[in-house]
């Protein structure tokens, strides 16, 4: 499962949301600013305070650029795999 912690302002996070759409790759997109997540809170959580975090099966990978690394290595299948 892949969950992407999202902002309404965030070109990043529409930028990953629309790899995973182009892709055919589900997730779940939880926007901290309507779920109301301090970026405290989305600290403890991933390790990071800045957006997207995005966690495939419960680890998070860090950020887009994170994501396009995995994807351009071929280890993105991978983890999603898992």
């Amino acid at each position: 499962m892949i969950k992407i912690y999202t902002s309404n302002w965030c070109s990043y996070c529409v930028a990953a949301k629309r790899f995973f759409e182009e892709n055919n790759i589900k997730y779940k997109e939880v926007n901290i600013e309507i779920e109301n997540i301090s970026r405290q809170e989305l600290l403890e959580l991933s390790g990071g305070y800045t957006v997207p975090q995005i966690f495939i099966n419960n680890k998070c990978i860090g950020g887009y650029d994170d994501l396009i690394k995995l994807h351009q290595t071929n280890k993105l299948m991978e983890l999603i795999d898992e």
